[in-house]
């Protein structure tokens, strides 16, 4: 059995960053750039309006005198008229200013008198309500750096560059294999000795979380062959994940399956609650988690093992840590790093009840999972511990 720390360790070492793939905008949300994007042109592309009103050529006008109404650009329109001096263009807002024209003043601050206006505003200087050519982008400037999350607002300035597709970190294919010959999945109905499953639901949510959606969710009864038939089955996704017949009982057949499917087990068992069982191993390039079985087993498995494992492979940032005070006084028996329900607060973590390894009523509350360490025994209210954030 090994520490928190060597398994996180070994997770590291052996997750490698994954493929990149070229996507067009609308399906890279949430993922990584894995190219340094320069701008194709300048933007704005012209010097733009930003104002419904009036431009003109502000060192020809001289505080009072009226301007003549020359002509009129929409946004989307171009004129290749030159305004004259005593003249002025009306202009709507993202149409580019006319040649001659430096400033545009507000609709709002002129009078209109027949076919020309007097400008009311008389702090008006120079360039005002004008974005000059290039002034967010010039061409050839970076527009993102490599490793950037593209967040909807991110896609939106690339495709106002014209950029139409872009290289991405891949997110990998992940298959769900959920074991045990307790569970009822497909109906209402409990006979007795059965429960209902809920580890698909968990996982499948889980990684939905992570804009990832499960490639295939299979479910085996306590049967080594149909567990080596599953992996069989799933063996050319990125990540598999299974849940239960993982510990140490007649019928915890996982590790054995594994074996005989050509896993390379790189650690099985971890010195944490909940999750001691928890298996890590890899075939070719396939990782491979099995969980345990109890729902909050497995989830804290998921958290703390497969989503960093998930983020090597996409280089996002999932779910951080981040140290806070503690609100409530919490002891354990040392030899075991726990890991905790809690919920956040504005000044701190509290620790929630129901933290047994079957229980998931606190779960379903919690936003959070803090960390105690292997050797501590007791936590007082005020002491700062590590926690990661859960949603």
């Amino acid at each position: 059995m090994i520490s928190v720390s060597d398994a996180r360790r070994l997770v590291n070492e052996n997750c490698l960053a994954g493929r990149k793939v070229l996507l067009p905008l609308i399906k890279a949300c949430g993922s990584v750039l894995a190219e340094t994007l320069h701008s194709p042109i300048d933007t704005p592309p012209f010097d733009q309006s930003s104002m419904d009103g009036y431009a003109f050529f502000i060192e020809n006008w001289n505080g009072h005198d009226a301007l003549t109404i020359a002509g009129e650009i929409q946004a989307g329109s171009s004129t290749d008229k030159t305004l004259k001096s005593a003249e002025a263009f009306r202009i709507y807002t993202g149409a580019p200013v006319p040649a001659g024209a430096d400033t545009v003043v507000m609709q709002e601050k002129v009078i209109i008198e027949n076919n020309s206006i007097t400008i009311t505003d008389k702090s008006i200087c120079k360039g005002a309500n004008v974005r000059p050519k290039g002034s967010q982008t010039r061409k050839g400037d970076v527009a993102l750096e490599s490793n950037q999350l593209l967040t909807p607002a991110a896609l939106s300035f690339l495709s106002g560059l014209g950029i139409r597709e872009v290289t991405v970190f891949a997110k990998p294919v992940v298959s769900l294999i959920i074991t045990g010959k307790e569970l009822v999945s497909d109906n209402n109905y409990l006979e007795e000795g059965k429960v209902f499953e809920s580890n698909s639901m968990g996982l499948t949510a889980s990684l939905n979380q992570l804009n990832i959606i499960a490639d295939a969710v299979v479910f085996t009864d306590d049967n080594e062959a149909e567990i080596i038939d599953a992996v069989n089955a799933v063996c050319d996704s990125d990540i598999i994940i299974l849940s239960g017949g993982v510990s140490v009982g007649d019928y915890d057949l996982v590790p054995s399956a594994l074996e005989k499917c050509g896993v390379r087990k790189i650690f099985h068992h971890v010195k944490q609650k909940p999750g001691k069982p928890l298996y890590f191993g890899k075939i070719n390039d396939t990782f491979v988690f099995a969980l345990p079985g109890n729902p909050a087993s497995a989830l804290t498995c998921f958290y703390e093992y497969v989503v960093p494992s998930i983020a090597i492979f996409t280089q996002a940032d999932y779910m951080r840590h981040v140290q806070l005070p503690l609100l409530n006084d919490v002891s354990k028996k040392p030899g075991l790093t726990h890991f905790l329900k809690g919920k956040t607060k504005s000044n701190g973590v509290m620790i929630l009840g129901n933290q047994e390894s079957y229980k998931l009523n606190s779960f379903s509350v919690a936003d959070c999972l803090v960390e105690l360490e292997e050797e501590r025994d007791e936590y007082l209210t005020g002491e700062i511990v590590k926690v990661r954030m859960i949603i």
